[in-house]
């Protein structure tokens, strides 16, 4: 089996449950994880840079947007 075998059966399993998937994606426990993840990056991110820590900030909230549900 070959790397395009393997993706091919990557996007065929995604085509099968990408409505599980989703749903998945906006549930609370991906809101709870999605946060804590998100919430040491920045951190991390700011002590690095202090001086970009609005633009840490507002990257944070966009990424935040786009996994869990709130």
């Amino acid at each position: 089996m070959g790397i395009d075998d393997l993706v091919n059966q990557g996007k065929d399993l995604y085509e099968q449950n990408k409505d599980k998937i989703a749903e998945a994606v906006k549930s609370e426990q991906a809101e709870d994880v999605s946060d804590k993840v998100l919430d040491g990056v920045a951190d991390f991110a700011k002590k690095i840079a202090p001086g970009a820590a609005a633009k840490i900030d507002e990257i944070r909230d966009s990424a935040d947007k786009a996994v869990g549900n709130e």
